[in-house]
């Protein structure tokens, strides 16, 4: 292949070469499906808590940990699975998915999205050691598939991310207790003509850097054969979450590899957790391939700053 068109393949962000990092093969027991993974390290350790789909199609998390954030041991019990009764069992019947994590006044709080024949909730959990969690509430409007805490308070008050599923952009609502969300505010909606432009959700947790709360976010664009899911980045003020800095123009991470283009979801990437090495100014990217596989990139900080504050963006 030229020169000129390998560069065209790359991507901002860097592929493991050792992808995908979790597949079927290495979940201990028969199921249909992998995806999605929020991530977190904790005392040298890395934790996933991955989305794994049974054969029966309910989904449940499962801890997935490595000691070098490459190879991973997947656990063969779930660490939190649909609740068979109680007031949640009626909200999670098809499963819960989807895991975020954020570190919240000195405790680890995971949001994940419950399903069921009523639509979708955002749940939010907790847990000081990633040994077992604890259900704090559901949190959310229905129909809502997103919901991301910031890991501070803004003037008083919690914020998060969220994604209504009508609509298909990114709001911010605030709380005063984690429960009662409200005061919503437009941040970023889909962008006619760009790589985003019939729906956009947040990804990963908001991550405070000198320039900014850097937060990944998906965006779909329907095509002929079907929906591509790609990877964006956005930086959002310091002391307004509602007031977009810098957000990129062009997609990071698009579908190229076999393992993102063939699988139960084709041409997505869509990621849940990221986690930042302040000493070496890198990303780390775990994201969902083709709804099949968990798969590892990195991205320079430069980069991700370089391709967002390039030029002043639509749609913010």
């Amino acid at each position: 292949m030229p020169k000129h068109n390998r560069k065209l393949q790359k991507n901002v962000v860097r592929r493991y070469s050792g992808n995908p990092i979790i597949s079927l093969t290495d979940i201990p027991f028969r199921c249909s499906d992998v995806h999605n993974a929020g991530a977190v390290k904790l005392d040298g350790q890395y934790i996933l808590l991955v989305t794994v789909e049974s054969l029966e199609g309910d989904c449940a998390l499962y801890r997935a940990v490595s000691d070098d954030g490459k190879e991973f041991e997947v656990e063969p019990e779930p660490i939190l699975e649909p609740a068979e009764d109680g007031p949640y069992a009626k909200y999670e019947e098809d499963g819960v998915r989807d895991a975020r994590v954020t570190l919240l006044n000195g405790t680890y709080y995971i949001t994940y999205l419950a399903q069921s024949r009523y639509g979708f909730r955002v749940g939010l959990a907790r847990t000081a050691d990633f040994r077992s969690i604890e259900r704090v509430g559901l949190i959310s409007e229905p129909d809502t598939k997103n919901g991301i805490l910031f890991p501070r308070k803004f003037n008083g008050r919690y914020a998060r991310l969220e994604r209504p599923r009508e609509g298909g952009n990114i709001w911010v609502s605030y709380s005063h207790d984690l429960l009662h969300w409200g005061d919503w505010e437009p941040v970023m909606t889909r962008r006619g003509g760009y790589w985003d432009c019939d729906r956009i959700g947040p990804s990963t947790p908001p991550i405070e850097v000198e320039c900014g709360w850097l937060v990944l976010y998906y965006g779909e664009k329907h095509t002929a054969s079907g929906p591509l899911f790609r990877l964006g980045a956005v930086f959002l003020d310091h002391e307004d979450p509602a007031r977009v800095v810098g957000r990129s123009n062009i997609p990071i991470l698009s579908p190229r590899e076999d393992y993102e283009r063939i699988g139960d979801v084709e041409n997505l990437v869509f990621c849940c957790g990221a986690l930042w090495d302040e000493e070496d100014e890198v990303l780390e990217v775990y994201y969902g391939a083709a709804n099949s596989c968990i798969c590892l990139g990195t991205v320079d900080m430069e980069d991700l700053h370089c391709m967002c504050m390039k030029r002043k963006a639509r749609g913010e």
